[in-house]
């Protein structure tokens, strides 16, 4: 089993020596394995919740599914985790999502298509096809993370073909029916994995000046960072139990969500674990999550994270294969410090 259930359970907030990163300083970790709370329910029928993204003028959360049994949806809900709309995608799994403030669209790693798309902030309009992601290698294409840089450019992490991409102005293809231009930034074996979950190239995040780039690397537990200048690709955190989807917080400190470690974590600026939060706390008599359960993808507005529990059963015998209600969590984030 990937998980045991008999741990230690914190009911407040407690402090441990520093947990995983690049490295022991002494520092003090926050941990609060009930820090998660249920934010938003999807609808019946509706699976593994996988990419978010947030509108950080009004607070709506988008959500993909990711889901190889059809069924799939980018939803909308709205600040207080009520359903405004939903988009069908059929039996096309999804990955991840971002939300672009300048033309205020969602755009979508379609990981089935192999493609990015996007749809208006309502999702009522229909799909636009942005670009589609090369095959560069023997492995097939597969889109996962997003994020935009502040010129209007669009980087994608592609997690079997060990690369990530840049889509030259998505936002003219989005509005104008066109296809963009996918340059290759870099295609590096530290971006692949032969590790578990098989998924190398993951979450992705942008300094505040946006000359560096965060990479997530879930098979293989790592956060790497790329100088987009240079191209300099290095480790800058390990032992994060599948690194998935990041984002940075108010404080500039990265949030990563650990999807086998059912919790997410902090780093600092030297890659050191200063907070734990969530984890998994069991099954409720509804079937949905009580905590964090295969915590897939993170999107922080203000001071509130939110995080999806994909709880995808990658083996037989998984406590994922007890979930029947899919949920996406709240976390409060806690002041931290250097």
């Amino acid at each position: 089993m990937k998980r045991l259930i008999a741990t230690i359970l914190f009911t407040g907030l407690a402090t441990v020596p520093a947990l995983a990163g690049g490295g022991h300083g002494g520092d003090r970790v926050i941990v609060k394995p009930n820090a998660a709370s249920r934010f938003a329910t999807l609808p019946d029928g509706v699976a593994f919740p996988e990419g978010i993204a947030v509108n950080p003028r009004n607070g709506d959360i988008y959500v993909s599914t990711f889901n190889f049994g059809g069924n799939n949806k980018l939803l909308r809900f709205n600040k207080t985790g009520k359903l405004l709309a939903q988009k069908d995608f059929g039996g096309t799994p999804l990955l991840g999502l971002a939300f672009n403030e300048a033309d205020q669209m969602v755009y979508i790693a379609n990981f089935g298509a192999s493609q990015i798309q996007c749809i208006d902030a309502d999702i009522n309009d229909a799909v636009g096809e942005v670009a589609d992601i090369p095959q560069i290698s023997n492995e097939s294409p597969a889109p996962n993370g997003l994020v935009f840089d502040g010129l209007g450019n669009l980087y994608v992490s592609d997690s079997f073909q060990g690369a990530i991409f840049e889509v030259v102005d998505p936002a003219a293809s989005c509005q104008n029916g066109g296809t963009s231009t996918v340059g290759t930034v870099i295609q590096d074996g530290l971006l692949a994995t032969a590790g578990f979950p098989p998924f190398g190239a993951n979450g992705l995040a942008l300094s505040e000046g946006g000359t560096t780039l965060y990479v997530a690397n879930s098979g293989d537990d790592r956060i790497l960072t790329l100088d987009l200048n240079t191209k300099d690709l290095t480790i800058f955190a390990e032992s994060i139990n599948g690194a998935d989807g990041i984002a940075f917080g108010p404080s500039g400190h990265l949030w990563v969500a650990a999807n086998q470690g059912d919790h997410v974590v902090a780093l600092d600026a030297n890659g050191l674990v200063v907070a734990q939060l969530g984890a998994f706390l069991g099954i409720r008599n509804d079937g949905a999550v009580r905590g964090l359960l295969f915590p897939a993808s993170v999107a922080i507005r203000g001071h509130k994270l939110f995080v999806t529990n994909l709880a995808l059963p990658l083996n037989t015998g998984e406590v994922e294969e007890m979930v029947t209600q899919y949920t996406i969590s709240r976390i409060n984030l806690p002041p931290l410090h250097d």
